[in-house]
């Protein structure tokens, strides 16, 4: 279980294709020294499992069903991830519930600026934007944010200036995909009236 809330900037020391998925290294210094073999982390918004830990980077292999239904596959040597260890008991929470369990890749369809922010329109499928409500929780690449607009095929973010500073966020562009999480909380409870 994660929060959305980015705990670091990681940087892709290695990406490649092994066994049908790929094979990932990330250096992130402050989430490997509290990291083992075993602990889940996002990368990006997608849950991966350490299998090795070395000083400052730790190792990860994506499925060809991770691969599949994330930007996982398109990560390259020195791109900027966002790096959220597993939320540990007695930790504050701070964003929302998110499992990394990406639910579907967005595009941006544009970036505006706004005061010292930005705001984001994100295009986004059908079983996303069925769970996006005004002011309600949207994960973007790992990151925990607002709804502050939605529209028939897009939900739009504003990005205030510490998420900027703290994420990947700052460096979106027209037409890039992104990790997409739904709430999990609106999940559930579509499930339970369905079931009424």
């Amino acid at each position: 279980m994660f929060t959305g809330i980015v705990r670091e900037l990681g940087v892709v020391v290695s990406a490649e294709d092994a066994a049908g998925g790929r094979a990932l290294v990330v250096r992130a210094p402050e989430t490997a020294a509290r990291t083992a073999v075993g602990d889940s982390v996002a990368i990006d918004g997608c849950c991966l499992t350490v299998t090795k830990v070395d000083a400052s980077i730790m190792a990860f292999h994506a499925v060809p069903e991770t691969i599949a239904c994330t930007t996982l596959g398109t990560l390259v040597l020195d791109d900027a991830v966002n790096v959220e260890g597993a939320i540990r008991a007695g930790e504050e929470l701070g964003g929302h519930y998110v499992q990394g369990h990406v639910d579907a890749v967005g595009r941006i369809q544009s970036v505006e600026a706004e005061g010292e922010g930005l705001r984001v329109f994100v295009e986004a499928p059908a079983e996303v934007l069925r769970y996006c409500v005004d002011k309600g929780s949207i994960t973007v690449d790992g990151v925990s944010l607002t709804i502050a607009e939605l529209g028939d095929d897009a939900f739009a973010v504003a990005l205030v200036p510490h998420t900027l500073a703290a994420t990947t966020l700052a460096a979106l562009q027209p037409g890039q995909p992104v990790n997409l999480e739904a709430d999990v909380l609106a999940k559930y409870v579509e499930r339970l009236a369905s079931r009424g």
